[in-house]
């Protein structure tokens, strides 16, 4: 089947449709971002909350000047939880640095566990190491989800300096915690980490174990 033209995604978009509309939006995959962008913005406020939600991934993926500021006003402002954390999200593909205070603040002020867990996310993936205040006081939350994504994000950060403060979780109830913990370990290059590590691989949970002996061996080529 041939591809669609920008012309003919641009009138599917205003399909009374959903389905019609959603294809569009799938359509646009591998249109370059500078000409995605003015099309995904015709349904950041279509009355389907799927849609929207693929929107403003898309946004994430098809980085264009204009993508930053639209992300940061959904996460401060839309009254769906669930599409601010959608736009944290985003703003973690996005990789723009200063997405950082916006994530952060997101992080303190929002109640929403989905969207704090979602921020968490993004700070690992825009591997700044000024997200240690933010991703520290996540370790201490009452979510697990929570801890499962600040742990993973100190990793990304290479945050050396948390390992002994992530080393609690060893023996978490929750086997994705403890594999959470195997695996930014690999990224953390200390003597606890390998002693850590030796005593993960032995977990009951095989995911545990598994990703505890990749991460062992990271560290022992020195790719930590």
């Amino acid at each position: 089947m041939a591809a669609l033209s920008l012309e003919e995604i641009s009138a599917q978009l205003e399909s009374p449709n959903l389905r019609d509309r959603m294809v569009a939006l799938a359509n646009l995959r591998d249109v370059a971002p500078e000409d995605a962008v003015p099309l995904i913005k015709k349904v950041l406020d279509d009355d389907s909350l799927q849609l929207r939600s693929m929107a403003i991934f898309a946004l994430g993926v098809k980085p264009t000047p204009e993508c930053y500021p639209i992300l940061v006003k959904i996460l401060e402002t839309d009254p769906d939880y669930g599409i601010r954390a959608d736009a944290a999200g985003a703003l973690g593909y996005l990789g723009d640095a200063r997405a950082l205070e916006v994530l952060s603040r997101a992080f303190y002020e929002d109640t929403d566990w989905l969207v704090r867990f979602s921020v968490a996310v993004s700070l690992g993936n825009i591997k700044d190491s000024r997200a240690r205040a933010v991703l520290i006081q996540a370790l201490d939350s009452d979510e697990t989800i929570l801890h499962q994504a600040a742990i993973a994000a100190l990793g990304e950060i290479k945050d050396i300096e948390s390992v002994d403060l992530i080393l609690r979780f060893a023996q978490s109830d929750d086997w994705l915690v403890r594999q959470r913990l195997a695996e930014a370990l690999g990224n953390l290059p200390t003597p606890k980490s390998v002693s850590a590590l030796t005593f993960l691989e032995k977990d009951s949970h095989p995911n545990v174990a598994q990703a505890a002996s990749i991460s062992l061996d990271r560290l022992r080529k020195g790719e930590g």
